[in-house]
């Protein structure tokens, strides 16, 4: 039996086939776009290309007829569907490219799921779906029909897709919504590995708003011990489950720790807040905790640090 990962070759996706590929065979699906510099997604997987348990296909998931090979070749019984267009502020500008890939990329993978009898399939959803919440930290039974960026709307979609699909073909389902994921190899355009670039350059660093903007940053290890914990799943059908750290971390105190890291001082450019932004991401993980035993355990300090050592090793 196969695990198909999509995004495989992204920051998560490459973390947890760091994780699975010894006992298990992974097919890693990622169309390498150029979101971002491709040679990193290539560095990501170099290390699995070899591996007898490891097999890679570039491919878009809008494509359901080259999905379908794989699942024709492969006895894929776990689907982890982290592929997705990511960046709330991008999808501001392209919003049809993130319905494309978000949601129709979505649908054809729950589809190949009904037709080859998938026993799990995990979704990798996003805080963003809950939008500008009055109370928090977000607990997963608050709506979420107020999203403010094309990206979250989409995200929001993907979830209600795999509850239909649960419904009709009791597809074993669960939906993770993961709260501002950091750590090695994180994407070059997210904050902490921005900022830490730049201001080890001594370039300025571009904070949106004040600086009180506060984020739950989780740090990958507590997301992979979560997905693995997904995976494992067995007490309902369908479920959407929040992983985050549950705490927040204001944007100006990380680059307080950035800072401290590098010994270096960083040159600060202001910035009015961008449309989709929000003001705050708490999780609520008392579910996770419950159903999937999640703990995390790597505070921010902690996780900053590691990652700024992961970063003078490996600078783009």
């Amino acid at each position: 039996m196969s695990i198909l990962i999509t995004g495989g070759a992204g920051f998560i996706g490459s973390d947890l086939t760091g994780l699975l590929i010894e006992d298990n065979e992974i097919v890693c699906v990622d169309n390498i776009n150029s979101y971002y510099n491709q040679q990193i997604k290539f560095q990501n997987i170099a290390s699995y290309r070899n591996h007898k348990n490891y097999t890679f296909l570039r491919a878009d998931i809008e494509n359901k007829k080259i999905l379908d090979t794989i699942f024709k070749k492969h006895d894929v019984k776990t689907i982890i569907h982290l592929a997705a267009q990511v960046g709330v502020r991008n999808s501001i500008h392209n919003p049809a490219l993130y319905a494309r890939t978000n949601i129709l990329g979505t649908l054809n993978l729950l589809e190949l799921a009904r037709d080859y009898k998938v026993k799990k399939f995990i979704f990798a959803s996003s805080s963003s779906v809950y939008g500008d919440q009055e109370k928090y930290p977000f607990s997963e039974s608050v709506p979420v029909n107020k999203p403010i960026s094309p990206y979250a709307a989409t995200k929001i979609a993907g979830e209600q897709l795999c509850y239909t699909y649960s419904y009709l073909y009791s597809i074993p389902i669960v939906c993770l919504r993961f709260f501002t994921v950091y750590g090695p190899r994180q994407r070059p355009d997210l904050a902490i590995h921005s900022f830490t670039r730049l201001i080890d350059r001594g370039l300025p660093i571009p904070m949106y708003g004040d600086g009180s903007t506060q984020r739950d940053y989780t740090y990958i290890d507590d997301i992979i011990q979560g997905i693995k914990g997904a995976m494992s799943y067995k007490d309902s059908e369908f479920e959407i489950i929040n992983l985050g750290e549950n705490q927040t971390v204001r944007l100006s105190y990380i680059v307080t720790l950035i800072e401290r890291e590098l010994n270096k001082k960083a040159i600060i450019k202001k910035l009015p807040l961008q449309n989709g932004d929000m003001k705050i991401t708490f999780a609520d993980i008392t579910k996770a905790k419950k159903l999937l035993n999640y703990c995390p355990t790597t505070k921010i300090t902690e996780g900053i640090r590691k990652f700024v050592d992961w970063y003078k090793s490996n600078k783009y």
